[in-house]
């Protein structure tokens, strides 16, 4: 046995060594030999923003994506895991007007910060594959893209309203207003008249619901149900109705065509221009300043079930266009301008939202679907369930279905309507008036008009403007850039202006995970080929809340960059893992709650190991970790013990385990069995207890048991150092170390389970009496009911406590006997 003054587990110790010996031995590396028969596997954690130094949340995250990353590595993958910085955005431009500094010198500084914290943190990276979406040899490729996009039509330029948040001056995607505020700086987003560049995403809105078929075995459920939700398709009709005074009728979409007799009154939304263009002037002035108002609220908002009905009636009247009933046509907020045309049917009788207005403004309630509940207009409660059609002529007496598929015919053949899919997807707004991203690579001519950048000038590289000229004004920065901003048309050779908007960062996010895959490559924005051998990725781990914004775009860019013939997936990400967010008593952490908690101050304290083995041990991956409800101590108590057993070994390198104590093989071999199970499973918390129960039954065989030499006790200390590499390398590399082996753990095959040592002979039966234990039992784990029954009524311990025949006997074979007397 060693000396014990060796054996004290040093967490500070063991970071020092170990990361000055992956350095040098760069065992995470992916192979590119295309000779090699490994199966490739791709590991990919959501990459960081550098907003500073590493938090709470990402040694959470990065710490559940290592265990699977290591786990495939001792698997025998070829794995790729590589490491990159989303570091365009608006908060290093921020900081840099603070500071009266260019942005990229507050990104590059935290960018380095971070890197050496990951570094000391372990993650099983590949650092020859680092990339900043910031850096021109990047960003020039969102520019190369954007021009493919805009040959195919996906990418133009329209105006129109848009969310606008006036703190950060610029405008917001609707993905991005959360609550009706800026999801980037909380404040409250008002709605501006802009001319803007978007993505035609809804050109594919049905291979983006169609295909998330392929995802239902790895992605979650809830993620699905919030994609299929925002996507939103619906079938039914888009119906024309004529408004007194105007030539050109209105169509409208409903799902619900079938109760076109029951319409008796028309929405339009206060802010599309069908509204302005059809009030009458009497109503003009109350129009004009309703729409001011609800001009300050956001789509959420106006759309929320809870908020007040508010509206104004436009002076004019609408024509039915199945029983020619003039019905009054009013502004709601409740309707948006980019919902279907712009303008509904109101059915107040079997529509909640419709029916509040009706009751609150005195329109009428008719009911045309008989359902068998109470009459709304009486209830104030909406039927719009199945049942029969009442009050609608040609329809009467016709279930919903039946009546839906009867009514499209009848609009079809009078030239009134017809079959419609709508979706709730807009498309996706990328222009941003600031400076810190990428800049779109078009030049607007006088006479040419819009003129990609030729891709042999590209990158289009931004200008060095800093502190000051940064500041929001009103128009994007990159607007007082004159030297950079006029320029040669590339057509036609007259004076012309670049466009002065940037790309929106979820451009950057979209394909980077492509990009990894050749992160040199100058030919492309990734080396066709090597996607082939890697992607679509097998395993991606980060956070719900981009369960819409990055997901959908990247699922987006994937079936543009197929139809390119880039990539032969229509999918990005086979699997996908969100882990939970790390709290303090109760609640998110915050400077102002004062219960914030230091990630770089937890490791100083406890140890990267025991840090990483908390995150992992506290629960379930998708769960939030409440910190004060952990404890980094007692997985450095653990740690410590597990070190000691793995010191302590005293047989030599390669003797056989069989000359050794069964009964802790058998806990070997069933620890190694369940904890591959468990991780493959996302059970990694699990997993830890297992561990931990391995290393209780090997401390015990050394401490009264054959001892230390017994070969059993090297099998479990060298299974114990391979599984805790998952979770604390540190003492993992150490201990391998100390168990007389060279290199790095993290190449070592996983353990095999011995079949044979799974079996159980035996197990223990409690019998109770009266629901006190009063005898155990050694019975075979096939035991019936019968037999197992029999034997606990024969126990003498059993027998003395019963002066009969028992009332009743439960029995939970082979573990449970409990006698009733």
């Amino acid at each position: 046995m060693s000396d014990r003054s060796e054996q004290q587990y040093d967490p500070q110790a063991l970071q020092a060594k170990w990361q000055r010996r992956w350095e040098e031995l760069d065992p995470f590396r992916a192979e590119e030999d295309p000779a090699d028969p490994r199966e490739r596997r791709y590991m990919l954690d959501m990459f960081p923003y550098p907003s500073g130094d590493l938090h709470m949340g990402h040694g959470e995250v990065f710490a559940i994506g290592d265990v699977l990353a290591r786990y495939w590595f001792h698997k025998g993958y070829n794995v790729l895991h590589p490491i990159g910085w989303d570091s365009f955005g608006l908060p290093a431009e921020n900081a840099a007007i603070r500071r009266n500094a260019h942005p990229a010198e507050w990104t590059y500084a935290n960018i380095e910060t971070q890197a050496t914290s990951f570094k000391r943190y372990g993650i099983s990276f590949d650092w020859s594959r680092r990339l900043h979406t910031s850096d021109p040899e990047y960003y020039k490729w969102n520019q190369w893209l954007f021009n493919r996009f805009f040959e195919r039509g996906l990418a133009y330029r329209k105006g129109g309203l848009v969310n606008w948040c006036p703190q950060d001056q610029t405008v917001l995607a609707n993905e991005q207003v959360v609550a009706g505020r800026c999801e980037r700086c909380g404040a409250e987003v008002v709605r501006r008249e802009l001319t803007q560049w978007y993505f035609k995403i809804t050109e594919y809105a049905d291979r983006l619901l169609d295909d998330m078929d392929q995802l239902e075995a790895g992605w979650p459920e809830r993620v699905l149900t919030i994609q299929r939700n925002w996507i939103g398709r619906s079938e039914g009709a888009d119906v024309r109705f004529r408004i007194e005074g105007r030539e050109e009728p209105v169509t409208v979409y409903t799902t619900r065509p079938d109760t076109l007799f029951g319409a008796t009154f028309f929405v339009v939304a206060p802010d599309a221009a069908l509204a302005e263009e059809i009030v009458s002037d009497g109503q003009r002035a109350a129009f004009e300043a309703y729409r001011a108002e609800v001009a300050k609220l956001s789509d959420i908002e106006r759309l929320s079930t809870e908020k007040e009905k508010t509206g104004v009636f436009l002076g004019v009247h609408a024509i039915n266009p199945v029983n020619g009933e003039r019905i009054p046509v009013w502004a709601a907020d409740y309707v948006l301008s980019d919902y279907g045309h712009g303008a509904i049917m109101a059915v107040p009788a079997h529509d909640q939202r419709d029916l509040d207005f009706a009751r609150k403004f005195g329109l009428p309630v008719r009911v045309v679907v008989h359902t068998g509940l109470a009459d709304p207009g009486e209830t104030g409660e909406a039927t719009p369930g199945e049942g029969t059609l009442v009050n609608s002529g040609p329809l009467d007496g016709l279930t919903k279905a039946e009546a839906i598929d009867r009514i499209i015919q009848i609009l079809e053949e009078r030239g009134l309507g017809k079959r419609a899919v709508n979706f709730r997807l807009r498309d996706w707004l990328l222009s941003r008036q600031r400076f810190w991203g990428t800049p779109i690579p078009i030049i607007h001519c006088p006479d040419c008009g819009e003129v990609p950048v030729p891709d042999e000038q590209l990158p289009v590289t931004l200008p060095d403007l800093r502190g000051e000229a940064l500041a929001p004004k009103g128009i994007a920065p990159l607007a007082n850039a004159a030297d950079w901003v006029n320029v040669e048309c590339p057509k036609c050779g007259g004076a012309a202006k670049r466009d002065t908007d940037t790309m929106d960062t979820f451009v950057d996010s979209s394909w980077y995970f492509l990009r990894y895959c050749s992160p040199g490559y100058t030919e492309g924005p990734f080396d066709v080929e090597q996607v082939r051998k890697w992607g679509p990725i097998d395993q991606y781990v980060g956070g719900i809340e981009h369960a819409v914004l990055h997901l959908l775009y990247a699922r987006f860019f994937t079936k543009v960059l197929y139809d390119m013939g880039m990539v032969g997936f229509t999918e990005p990400f086979v699997r996908l893992l969100n882990q939970g967010q790390v709290i303090n008593q109760g609640k998110a952490m915050s400077k102002s709650l004062g219960n914030g908690v230091d990630l770089g101050e937890q490791i100083d304290t406890y140890g990267v190991d025991a840090v990483r083995l908390t995150m992992v041990f506290a629960g379930p991956p998708e769960d939030d970790i409440d910190w004060a409800d952990v404890s980094p101590a007692a997985s450095q108590k653990f740690l410590s013990r597990a070190f000691r057993v793995m010191s302590e070994v005293t047989s030599p390198l390669g003797a056989d385990p069989a000359t050794g104590d069964l009964e802790l093989r058998r806990v070997t071999h069933r620890t190694i069995d369940e904890v591959t199970k468990l991780v493959e499973s996302y059970r990694f918390n699990v997993a830890v207890a297992r561990m931990m129960e391995l290393t209780t039954a090997a401390r015990r065989t050394i401490d009264s048991g054959p001892g230390a030499g017994d070969p059993a006790v090297r099998e479990a200390a060298e299974t114990l150092a391979v599984l805790l590499s998952l979770v604390a390398p540190y003492v993992a590399e150490e201990g391998w170390e100390r168990l007389g082996h060279t290199g790095s753990i993290a190449r070592v095959p996983w353990p095999v389970a011995d079949p044979a040592l799974l079996v159980q002979e035996s197990v223990t039966c409690v019998v109770q009496v009266a629901g006190k234990v009063r005898d155990r039992l050694e019975v075979s784990p096939d035991i019936g009911e019968d037999a197992l029954a029999e034997l606990a009524l024969a126990s003498e311990k059993v027998k003395a406590l019963l002066s009969g025949a028992p009332r009743r006997v439960i029995v939970r074979a082979p573990k449970l006997v409990n006698i009733v007397p």
